[in-house]
């Protein structure tokens, strides 16, 4: 053992309580800071005040949220392996790092070109790292109570998307958007280095702890009905591991994969033009940023609730449910133009995308095991980030061509609602099956 491995394994044996919660508690704290900085609901409310003091387009603007989410999706793969090697502890720490020192950098661009040199890596670390790091750290120390530990996760985002940009318009009001960057990159370097260096271990196995703890290995996963297999009572789940190769060949895999590209396409497109929007459609710029707020005070209810059915439905129906309520709430924001349905379309949006952000992150656990989590999820991250990419600069670029958000929002509705049929056919994969010596394992679903 290391010596940071000894320090934690003390700090766990004198902890009152599962060290798996801390690792829960760190990403509280980076989600509060480094996982917000970078988010489109946070970059929503400098979309006026910058491209009015710059004289940019919005569909400029909008393409550094697209370009950073290209460039994740090369990294993501490499950041994935990285994590099954490594662990989550020195990825978060290091892009919590670069992430404070870019953002107080963006208080000083005058030119697109630095911008974009300076949003572009950031928004790669938003994508990349710290969407496969925080729910991977999560589910290698859960199994049984995988969906809570997620859901105080993702609590822990809701929590930091409704207080950062809601905070970030009232300093751009009362001072200027160039203090809200420096105030965002004291708040990362402060809260997201340290802690993950420190805290955070690979998995339990490195400490001597169990996951959770595991539950007792009853039957193997392909004799268990789909309501065990990733969404069963707690007490019959056990985990079956997947190779990267086995995951490439079940159906499930790709059909994830595809739901979660459609869904982050349509919760990026939303959310970072959901202010300008309402602002366009005559509410006071106050009033408007309360919808990006909105939206993410909407996730933290959400996510709790999603989590509580978890276990108790198949996961492939909740997913389909989460992508209804999104494209219902979407076409409320197509009508919506003054402050109550304003909210209440965002809540919608907002409710749906919480309980996708935490349906997608399961799933890939419940289906695939922990050994090659990361590695799978940094696959599958490539797809999911080539959405978000695309989903702000269509939107923007369709309001500059039309004038109005309406056509991109329609847009959104009809394709996260064709997702949602598309995620009853994800099916839980059959467990792998021994094969010959030199032949690959075979698997079904």
């Amino acid at each position: 053992m290391t010596n940071a491995t000894v320090w934690r394994t003390r700090l766990a044996q004198a902890l009152p309580f599962y060290y798996g919660w801390v690792i829960v508690g760190n990403g509280v704290a980076v989600s509060l800071s480094t996982r917000t900085v970078m988010a489109v609901a946070t970059l929503s409310v400098f979309v006026v005040p910058m491209t009015q003091s710059m004289g940019w387009s919005v569909g400029m603007f909008s393409g550094a949220v697209s370009l950073g989410g290209l460039v994740a999706v090369f990294i993501s793969p490499v950041v994935g392996r990285w994590l099954d090697k490594y662990g989550a502890g020195v990825i978060l720490g290091a892009g919590s790092l670069a992430t404070g020192a870019l953002a107080i950098g963006l208080a000083f661009v005058a030119h697109p070109l630095a911008f974009y040199c300076l949003y572009v890596p950031g928004r790669m670390i938003f994508s990349g790292p710290m969407e496969i790091g925080l729910p991977t750290a999560v589910s290698n120390w859960f199994i049984r109570r995988r969906p809570l530990g997620l859901a105080v996760d993702a609590v822990g985002k809701g929590a930091g998307l409704a207080i950062v940009p809601w905070a970030m318009q009232l300093i751009i009001t009362g001072f200027d958007w160039r203090t809200a960057w420096v105030t965002l990159g004291i708040l990362t370097l402060a809260l997201g280095v340290v802690p993950s260096l420190l805290l955070v271990a690979r998995r339990p196995e490195d400490m001597g702890l169990e996951p959770d703890p595991a539950p007792a290995q009853d039957a193997p996963a392909g004799q268990r009905s789909e309501a065990s297999k990733g969404s069963g009572n707690s007490g019959s789940f056990a985990e079956t591991n997947f190779t990267v190769g086995q995951a490439l060949r079940t159906r499930a895999f790709w059909i994830l994969a595809i739901f979660s590209g459609a869904g982050m396409m349509v919760q990026a497109g939303v959310s970072l033009h959901q202010v300008s929007h309402y602002i366009s459609q005559g509410v006071d710029p106050r009033f408007a940023a309360m919808s990006a707020s909105t939206f993410a005070l909407a996730q933290m209810p959400a996510s709790v609730f999603w989590a509580a059915l978890a276990r108790r439905m198949p996961i492939r129906y909740l997913m389909m449910f989460a992508a209804f309520v999104v494209a219902l709430a979407a076409g409320g924001t197509v009508v919506s133009d003054w402050l109550l349905p304003e909210l209440v379309s965002a809540a919608g949006v907002g409710f749906g995308v919480g309980g996708l952000h935490l349906l997608i992150r399961l799933v890939w656990a419940d289906y695939y095991g922990r050994e090659n989590l990361g590695t799978i999820r940094g696959l599958t991250m490539s797809v999911q980030v080539g959405g978000q990419a695309l989903g702000p600069v269509i939107a923007g670029f369709m309001f500059d061509y039309f004038d109005s958000y309406r056509i991109p929002f329609t847009f959104f509705a009809v394709a996260v609602f064709l997702a949602g049929i598309m995620a009853l056919a994800a099916k839980p994969p059959q467990a792998p099956t021994a094969a010959p010596p030199g032949e690959p394992a075979s698997v079904s679903g």
